[in-house]
């Protein structure tokens, strides 16, 4: 390890370690399990904009984006313009499912479908391995990054990176994760900010830019590049992953109220729809100045290369603020699935209540443990979002939107969807054709999960409970929790 990269590990184990006494400072308010996983209800509006902006200018905009960029030209804006829909979606849609008081995003679509149980256990499997999912698409990104600055091995920078942000998260729970996020938040905006301004300086002006890249990188959105389809394609993947993971749902049951999540998501997503040209400028400047750079690593490239030492490392704590908060929500996020729903699935009873944060921590290692294991087969970001996206989470998208808004959907048509969305996209995924026209299965994939709900829906009888005796059947369920245990209940299957 040269001087450089020794300064720049050492750099980042100082952020690590800021990070961590974040956490023990934040640990002395948790006191409950409901503390430790929801943060006790009270998310205010700077705390909800500042912990959803920085997941969503995460590890898919900082690394993935400007890789995108770089190969793509302004095609890289599409995962800002993507996350940016997803979240104007995502108020209108369901901020207002904060007054159901929800801890799961299985439990709420299980509500839409008469507080049916396999509709909850199968959901709840599902969104837990979407969790593993994201938070192994973050320990990519930043293993990319701190492979790049330090030298160290990919699967040792891996580990490093999981541990990283695991270790606060596991000591100061939600609230740890919070108050990091809009640490890092604020880090990694102004350092994109500085990035694209030095960026555009390096390489002689911004004009520079579609003056000396392909016709195709410098047309509208890089529609030219890799086709309208595609770019379309591209950009609904990324709404729909904001509309269907659960750490944004995470983030509606947690806010102090309905009023906070309207203001707070609405500020959000008219920031990131600003951030989505950072992405698009550093890819292409990095393009210019080493064309013959792999793409994925045109982040760090300019961070280390091209930059003095102290902009390098005013660039590294922005792209390790990217990985650890986008990583830490989905990690306590599918903590919460994983002992709310997941464990009842296979125990029929839920953790005690005294011993629920102890529970939380043990199941925060083993979910760790799990997506780094997943990460040791790819390398490639945006490839790897938008694949698990389409495959994973078109179904639970579908699922709830007809739950919610159409009252003649059904629990099975709500499986139907599932089964559905997953079954197209494996299968575009097999097709080179397919995966040429399309860019990737989303579009398809969300087609084929809402005609299989609606059709099902339709052959199968009419739900019988209502909304009200849904809720009420969760509530009852809830208040069976502080017990420690839930027994099944056959009346909450129709």
């Amino acid at each position: 390890m040269g001087e450089a990269q020794l300064i720049y590990f050492l750099v980042f184990l100082g952020f690590l370690l800021a990070m961590i006494a974040v956490g023990i400072i934040v640990s002395r308010n948790v006191n409950s399990g409901e503390d430790f996983l929801m943060g006790g209800r009270g998310l205010t509006t700077p705390l909800l904009i500042g912990t959803t902006l920085a997941t969503l200018v995460g590890t898919g905009s900082s690394m993935g984006a400007v890789g995108y960029g770089f190969a793509n030209g302004w095609a890289g804006a599409l995962y800002g313009i993507g996350g940016s829909i997803g979240m104007f979606l995502l108020l209108v849609l369901f901020a207002d499912v904060r007054k159901y008081n929800f801890m799961t995003f299985s439990e709420e679509l299980s509500f839409y479908y008469g507080a049916n149980k396999f509709v909850k256990g199968l959901t709840s499997i599902i969104l837990y391995m979407a969790c593993i999912g994201w938070l192994g698409a973050h320990i990519i990104g930043g293993s990319l990054y701190l492979s790049w600055i330090t030298g160290l091995d990919p699967i040792l920078s891996k580990v490093i990176v999981a541990v990283g942000f695991g270790l606060y998260t596991l000591i100061g729970g939600y609230l740890a994760v919070v108050y990091t996020d809009v640490i890092q938040g604020a880090i990694l905006f102004l350092g994109f900010i500085l990035l694209t301004a030095l960026s555009i300086i390096k390489i002689g002006g911004f004009g520079e830019l579609n003056t000396n890249v392909t016709p195709g990188m410098s047309s509208f959105l890089g529609m030219g590049q890799i086709g309208v389809i595609p770019a379309i394609s591209l950009a609904i993947v990324i709404a729909v992953g904001v509309l269907a993971t659960p750490s944004y749902r995470h983030r509606i049951y947690s806010s102090k109220n309905e009023g906070t999540i309207r203001k707070g998501f609405l500020i959000t997503g008219i920031l990131f729809a600003l951030f989505s040209l950072f992405p698009a400028i550093v890819g292409m400047s990095a393009s210019l100045l080493n064309p013959e750079l792999e793409s994925g690593y045109a982040f760090p490239y300019l961070a280390t290369e091209v930059f003095p030492l102290w902009i390098g490392a005013v660039v590294l704590i922005a792209g390790l603020s990217a990985t650890m908060s986008s990583g830490s929500s989905d990690f306590i996020a599918a903590v919460t699935i994983l002992l709310r729903d997941v464990f009842e699935v296979f125990t029929g009873r839920l953790p005690k209540k005294e011993s629920m944060v102890f529970s939380s921590r043990i199941s925060l290692v083993l979910t760790l443990l799990l997506a780094l294991f997943f990460t040791l087969f790819t390398n490639n970001i945006i490839t790897y979002i938008s694949n698990f996206v389409s495959t994973v989470m078109s179904g639970l998208f579908v699922a709830a939107l007809l739950g919610k808004f159409w009252d003649r959907a059904n629990w099975q048509g709500g499986i139907a969807s599932l089964i559905g969305g997953s079954a197209t996209s494996f299968i575009i995924l097999n097709n080179e054709g397919m995966m040429a026209f399309w860019g990737n299965p989303i579009i398809p994939s969300v087609i084929v999960a809402w005609l299989a709900n609606i059709l099902v829906s339709l052959l199968t009888p009419a739900q019988k409970i209502s909304k009200e005796d849904a809720l009420r059947l969760l509530e009852e369920e809830r208040t069976r929790v502080d017990e420690g245990t839930i027994i099944p209940d056959k009346k909450h299957v129709q």
